[in-house]
């Protein structure tokens, strides 16, 4: 599996995440961010499964890369 770095947010410190890649063999999008580790938001998380996380992401990642996730 071979990854393709879509972009990053301009307010990680540390240039590291929050991330987009998306897998060339799938097309699915992988996002690397902070584990979302807040209890009380933790507890409003729909069926997460085994091997499932959350993780935040700003919402200007979002704005930023939208049609490159999008596969625009």
């Amino acid at each position: 599996m071979a990854l393709e770095f879509l972009g990053s947010s301009n307010t990680s410190q540390g240039g590291g995440c929050p991330s987009f890649y998306r897998d060339t063999e799938t097309g699915d999008i992988i996002v690397q961010g902070i584990s979302l580790t807040d209890p009380d938001k933790r507890a409003q998380l729909l069926k997460v499964k085994p091997g499932e996380d959350a993780v935040v992401v700003p919402a200007v990642l979002f704005a930023l890369h939208a049609e490159k996730v999008a596969g625009a």
